[in-house]
């Protein structure tokens, strides 16, 4: 790695988005899923005032794909409406997928659904299994074309630990990279009861990292003020998982568990765990009695929790204060949200100040370590690769 005449950092590894998404095609649900539930799987419908949408049986809230799919358009270009032949269409078809990775400097990305974190607050436990069983089967065709390029990240229902577990051996079975959680489970148990230890000793066992990614926590709350304050709250339920995940002794009782805190920024992190051990320095008899922890919280989240940030400067600034062997960085292709095409110029602003090895670490070894990615299989990311494709 270098610095050129430009100011430009010059990498000589692979760069690695650690959180990327599909656009889910029109026919991801009505094609991949049970017959029995064809009737009323999700779809694609047209509307005058939105344009396409996701509508989902069950649910109040429609998906507007002008937004789910916006990569690449300047703030006063976004809208919700938008009909599918004006989406990326790498979004939704994989074998346009790669040139535009080329295009963005990146050579591999880990991809999480779009429509699928909405169904992770589906109040029918037996509606969302079926529509995950759809995605997993879409998103392992999808990506078929280059898996070394696609890291598929599937999805599991959670309606009892036993069928969790063989969600999750089915897709390690074809080749999925990890596992998006929904943030509640359909068991009267929350996440931290002894009763889901084994399915956190099957996933170490598979080697598939589970993840929770914003927005699919039911119960989130509702914002304040203007609506662009909710953006301010979507970070919030991940955080509460993460603290349900340590204070509740999970790491403790598994030792060997990495979890994925997703796209809720990690500039917070270092003022997170100081709070976790104030809480816990003062307050740690509000645990229940038998609920021992042998280290401090913080000493738990430096260990087991990965963050993952796209445009987070604040993270980049605060390495030295976590375990930036934590952090992955991520574009967030093709979300309104997304860094591409510009994250090369976004990364030789924010990472020049980093040492070599923190900037390789946090934009590949990471990624790479975590999701047991063959580094000799991809191409050399950056600006040389970005500027190879344009």
């Amino acid at each position: 790695m270098g610095i050129d005449l430009e100011g430009n950092v010059d990498v000589d590894y692979p760069i690695i988005s650690a959180d990327s998404h599909i656009a889910e095609a029109r026919n991801t649900y009505v094609d991949y899923i049970d017959p029995k539930w064809r009737d009323v799987a999700p779809r694609v419908e047209w509307t005058e005032e939105r344009g396409d949408v996701y509508v989902i049986d069950g649910m109040k809230r429609t998906i507007d794909m002008g937004l789910i799919a916006a990569a690449g358009q300047k703030p006063e270009e976004l809208k919700r409406s938008a009909a599918y032949e004006d989406l990326p269409r790498s979004s939704y078809d994989s074998t346009t997928r790669t040139a535009d990775q080329d295009r963005d400097g990146v050579s591999a990305e880990v991809i999480y659904p779009s429509v699928g974190m909405v169904l992770c607050n589906h109040p029918d436990a037996d509606y969302q299994k079926a529509a995950m069983d759809a995605y997993n089967r879409w998103i392992t065709e999808y990506c078929s074309v280059d898996t070394d390029r696609l890291l598929a990240v599937g999805q599991t229902a959670l309606r009892s630990v036993e069928e969790a577990i063989d969600d999750i051996e089915a897709m390690a079975e074809a080749g999925m990279r990890g596992v998006m959680m929904s943030g509640n489970p359909h068991t009267e148990f929350d996440f931290d009861d002894p009763r889901w230890d084994p399915f956190w000793q099957a996933a170490v066992g598979l080697k598939l990292p589970l993840s929770w990614h914003i927005l699919t926590s039911r119960g989130q709350g509702r914002s304040r003020g203007p609506k662009a304050n909710a953006f301010m709250t979507i970070i919030r339920a991940n955080q509460d998982i993460m603290g349900t995940l340590v204070f509740g002794g999970v790491f403790e009782r598994n030792p060997d568990l990495k979890v994925v805190c997703v796209e809720a920024d990690a500039g917070w992190v270092p003022h997170y765990m100081y709070r976790m051990d104030h809480a816990y320095k003062r307050h740690r008899y509000w645990l229940p009695p038998s609920q021992e922890l042998s280290k401090l919280p913080s000493e738990y989240f430096r260990e087991h929790i990965y963050t993952t940030f796209q445009d987070d400067w604040v993270a980049f600034k605060m390495v030295n204060d976590v375990n930036h062997r934590r952090l992955l960085w991520a574009n967030d292709f093709p979300h309104s949200d997304s860094t591409w095409p510009w994250s090369q110029e976004l990364l030789d602003e924010h990472s020049a100040h980093l040492t070599p090895q923190q900037q390789r670490d946090i934009l590949c070894n990471n990624s790479a370590e975590l999701y047991d990615i063959d580094l000799t299989t991809l191409p050399v990311g950056g600006d040389r690769l970005a500027t190879a494709a344009a």
